[in-house]
Formats: structure tokens, C-alpha cells, sequence
């Protein structure tokens, strides 16, 4: 970030001050983490932060500390809308256009208070006075943590903020897979495992504390997938009675994407899920290599994200998204 930038922030938080901190709709570890480790980060500067949330997070992130201090705005618009309206300072967290946040747009949008961007997605938009905005990083969690190296302030991340980053880095890392893992990565988890982490706890609580209807809703997605070896593509759709069937809740189908990217030789997955509420088959994208998944989304499903994870949407039925889709990496 720039020194200038810091030096900003600096003076705007030299005083207590009301925050608002903002993670996008349907979030996930990276954004619950990163909005959590900085809401108890800024407590410890002496100020009142607030974390609104545009809807619900996925049941297993709600071990994460303070996560029931959480503000849903879907379920309280008018306590939200308040505390927006009363913030002097905004942090928008891992993502990097005000449309990300659903129905808080346009209360966002209105808003007079200096907005503070932290974020490691493609083509940010320009409504943050202060913008850190890097794509070379794995997750905003990680940006987070150098962000309060660079704030000066390293001393105060103790064991609560320390996981609530860890939290961001291992899930958008993918365990630490994805290539923008980095040797600074590795270097801030043991930094993290030193400030006193759970590193296995948090695995478990994560990824080990799944229902008997998510796996069966897993093991519908696999009978689902179609493969197709000549174009190094596989895909999985899920309809809303198969949902149903299994009692789905936000969270279930976390990951069933990465499924397709195991086989042999596929390079690019996805998965098609059917909301029928809102009329909608929401998509996402995940590839290997230098297949820009962000790009494709970007051109054909009104989505975006990286190049190896990104996500979209569409608004045909998912007989006409199968076809559209099948279409496309047909002409590849």
C-alpha cells in the first residue's frame, strides 16, 4: 500500500471513530475472516466497528470469534441501513464493486464517509479514498495481516485476530495449494502459529464438521458430473429439488467445484445451481494453469473473480445453461 495511503489512514483512525466493515454477499472464510480479524483489530485501537454482512454466512464459519455480532442486512435492513448512515469510516473487505454487496448498494453508494478498499480481485472500481488493491496476493486475509504491518501496529494481533486470518488464507488458499501461495504466505502462517493459532483445530472446524444431507448432497453433485476428456472440461449441476431433497443450507455446496479439477487430465470445472427463488443458476468457475477462468465468466455468465476461481450467473433455465455452456468450450 502507499505510504501516502497509510499515513491517511494513519490520521483517520488516530481517533475513535464508528466503523462499518463490509464483507460481499453469500461470504466466505476469506471474507468472514478478514472482516472479523479486522473488527477485533480496530476494537483494540479503540474504536466501534461494525460488521454488516448484505446475508447470511455458511453455518461453518460460525465458530469464528464474534461472528454472532455479525449484522445481517437481509434480516435487519433497518439497523444496517443506521449503521451505515452513522459510519465515519467504511471498510469494504475482499471484493472490489459496490454490486457485490446485493441490496446494500445503494445505501453504499450514498454514503459521505471515506471508504478504506482491501481486496485481491481483477478490475477495481474507484469508490475507496483508500485503496489496497493487489492481485498477486492468495486472500485478502494476507493482506489484511501486511496491512497491519504496515499500520505499525503488528503487536496487536493476538490469538482471536491471528485465526480469524489464518481462517481467510487456508480457505481461499485452498489449503494451500493454489499457486498464489507463496513463500510469504508460509512465513505469515508461522508467524500466526507462533502468536498461538490452533492451526488443527481450525482445519477441523472447517472442514471436518459436516452433516450426513451435505454429504449426500455431494454425492448427488458427483453422480451429476459429466466429463469431457477432449476439451479437459467437467461440469456438475444441482437442481432446486435436488436442494431440497437433501435440506441444503448456504455453505453445503462449498468446494463440490474443485471435485471436477481431480480427474485426469481436466483442467476446467464447474458447477451450475439452481435458485429458483430468485430465478437464477448460480455458477462457478475453477481451473488449473494459465486457463483464465476469470475472463470466461467475465465474457459469457456476467461474473468474474481470478484467473484460476471465479464465479457467475445466469438467467436462463439450466437446460439453456448446459447448452450455452457446452457450446462455448466446444468453440474454445
Amino acid at each position: 500500500m502507499k505510504k501516502e495511503d497509510i499515513k491517511g489512514i494513519q490520521l483517520l483512525l488516530s481517533t475513535p471513530k464508528r466503523i462499518a466493515i463490509i464483507p460481499h454477499r453469500s461470504p466466505d472464510g476469506d471474507a468472514m475472516g478478514s472482516t472479523l480479524g479486522l473488527y477485533h483489530f480496530l476494537l483494540k485501537l479503540g474504536h466501534q466497528p461494525f460488521v454488516i454482512a448484505p446475508n447470511e454466512f455458511p453455518d461453518f464459519l460460525a465458530w469464528l470469534p464474534s461472528s454472532e455480532k455479525v449484522i445481517i442486512f437481509e434480516k435487519d435492513k433497518d439497523a444496517g441501513i443506521k449503521i451505515l448512515k452513522d459510519a465515519e469510516v467504511v471498510f469494504t473487505l475482499d471484493f472490489n464493486a459496490l454490486h457485490r454487496t446485493g441490496e446494500m448498494e445503494h445505501t453504499l453508494a450514498t454514503l459521505k464517509a471515506p471508504f478504506i478498499m482491501i481486496d485481491h480481485h481483477q478490475k477495481p472500481d474507484g469508490y475507496a479514498k483508500y485503496m489496497y488493491s493487489d492481485t498477486a496476493f492468495g486472500s485478502t486475509c494476507e493482506m489484511l495481516y501486511n496491512f497491519v504491518l504496515q499500520m505499525g501496529e503488528e503487536k496487536l494481533i493476538d490469538r482471536t485476530i491471528a485465526t480469524c486470518i489464518y481462517t481467510g488464507i487456508v480457505t481461499d488458499s485452498g489449503s494451500f495449494r493454489y499457486p498464489s501461495t507463496t513463500s510469504a504466505t508460509h512465513r505469515i502462517v508461522a508467524n500466526l502459529i507462533e502468536i498461538g493459532i490452533d492451526n488443527s483445530e481450525v482445519h477441523t472446524l472447517l472442514f471436518d464438521n459436516n452433516s450426513y444431507d451435505r454429504l449426500q448432497l455431494m454425492g448427488q453433485a458427483l453422480q451429476n458430473m459429466r466429463v469431457f476428456p477432449e476439451y479437459k472440461t467437467a461440469y456438475i449441476t444441482l437442481s432446486q429439488k435436488e436442494l431440497d431433497q437433501h435440506h441444503y443450507v448456504k455453505g453445503d455446496t462449498e468446494g463440490i467445484v474443485n471435485y471436477g479439477l481431480s480427474i485426469k487430465g481436466i483442467i476446467f470445472a464447474a458447477i451450475f445451481i439452481e435458485h429458483r427463488e430468485e430465478n437464477i443458476i448460480k455458477i462457478s468457475f475453477r481451473s488449473q494453469g494459465d486457463f483464465d477462468v476469470n475472463q470466461f465468466a467475465r465474457e459469457h455468465f456476467n461474473g468474474g473473480g481470478h484467473i484460476n476461481a471465479a464465479g457467475g450467473k445466469s438467467y436462463l433455465t439450466m437446460r439453456e445453461t448446459i447448452k450455452k455452456f457446452e457450446n462455448i468450450i466446444k468453440g474454445l
